[in-house]
């Protein structure tokens, strides 16, 4: 009985490693304050919408963060977006 409950614990360790090793759908979004022009990378993972809500959403779904620093600073660039 003893090595059940050990096989068990060992199984079930086992599982949430594999779970906790596995990464995650990262969504991210560009979105720019109407007021300012300022541009922010908006995690699509975080449960509440940004507030105040005058935003825009300016770019497509990007998956990792990386990916939404190059769009970031493209729109910087071409002057779409403040600092």
């Amino acid at each position: 009985m003893r090595r059940l409950s050990l096989f068990a614990a060992a199984a079930v360790f086992a599982v949430s490693a594999l779970a906790a090793s596995s990464p995650a759908e990262a969504a991210y979004h560009l979105i720019r304050w109407e007021d300012s022009g300022f541009c922010q990378i908006w995690d699509e993972n975080v449960p509440t919408s940004p507030w105040p809500t005058n935003y825009t959403i300016v770019s497509e779904q990007l998956l990792t963060f990386g990916d939404a620093l190059v769009y970031k600073d493209g729109l910087l660039r071409s002057g779409m977006c403040a600092f």
